[in-house]
C-alpha cells in the first residue's frame, strides 16, 4: 500500500492552509487505498536553503536537511496544499522543496490550492518545479476560492462538490504512485 504525504505548505501565522490540509487529511483517512500522513512544513523549521552542495548530489551537511530528507523519502506520493501568494506558491513551500532532490524522484503529486483564484497560479508554478524533480503530477486538482470556500476569507467552509474533487485527486495520486513503484524499484 502506498504512503502518501499531505504536505501543508504555509508557515504563515493564522494560515488558512491548516484547516484545508486537515480537511484533505480527514477525507483521505476514510479511504483504504493508501496510508496517509499530514506533513506540516512549519514543523521542520527549515531555514532558507543553507546547503553548500546542490541537492542533486545528495550530500546533506545540515541535520535539519537530513531529517527532512528522511521524512520525504518515506513517501510514494504527495498532495501539496498550497496558498497562492503573488501569483505563486509560498516561499516556505518552495524552499522546503528545494532542499532535496532524489527523495522526490519518480513519485506522484497532486495539488490543493487556495486563494482568490483558487490557488491555480500557485499550482501551475509547482507543476513546473515537479517536472524538474522528476515527479509525475496528476491532472486533477482542487481549487478552493477565498470567495466561495471561506467565510469572511478566513473560516474554511468548503463547497460540497470539493469533497468529490479531493477524492478524484487522491484516486489519481494513488494510482500513479502505485504505477511509479516499478520505476523506483529499478
Amino acid at each position: 500500500m502506498p504512503k502518501i504525504a499531505i504536505i501543508l505548505g504555509s508557515t504563515r501565522p493564522g494560515r488558512n492552509g491548516e484547516a484545508v490540509a486537515r480537511w484533505v487529511f480527514d477525507i483521505a483517512r476514510q479511504r483504504t487505498d493508501a496510508e496517509y500522513e499530514l506533513v506540516d512544513v512549519a514543523d521542520y523549521r527549515l531555514p532558507l536553503l543553507d546547503e553548500a552542495v546542490p541537492p542533486s548530489l545528495g550530500q546533506y551537511a545540515q541535520p535539519h536537511t537530513r531529517v527532512w530528507a528522511e521524512k520525504i523519502a518515506s513517501f510514494d506520493g504527495y498532495v501539496f496544499v498550497t496558498p497562492e501568494y503573488n501569483h505563486s506558491t509560498s516561499g516556505a513551500l518552495k524552499n522546503a522543496i528545494d532542499f532535496l532532490y532524489a527523495e522526490w524522484n519518480n513519485k506522484a503529486a497532486g495539488f490543493v490550492g487556495y486563494g482568490s483564484a483558487g490557488g491555480t497560479r500557485a499550482v501551475e508554478h509547482l507543476r513546473l518545479v515537479m517536472a524538474e524533480l522528476q515527479v509525475a503530477d496528476v491532472r486533477a486538482q482542487v481549487a478552493l476560492s477565498l470567495f466561495t470556500d471561506f467565510e469572511n476569507f478566513s473560516r474554511f467552509t468548503p463547497a460540497e462538490h470539493q469533497t468529490e474533487a479531493v477524492n478524484t485527486l487522491l484516486d489519481q495520486v494513488v494510482s500513479w504512485s502505485n504505477a511509479l513503484a516499478t520505476v523506483r524499484a529499478v
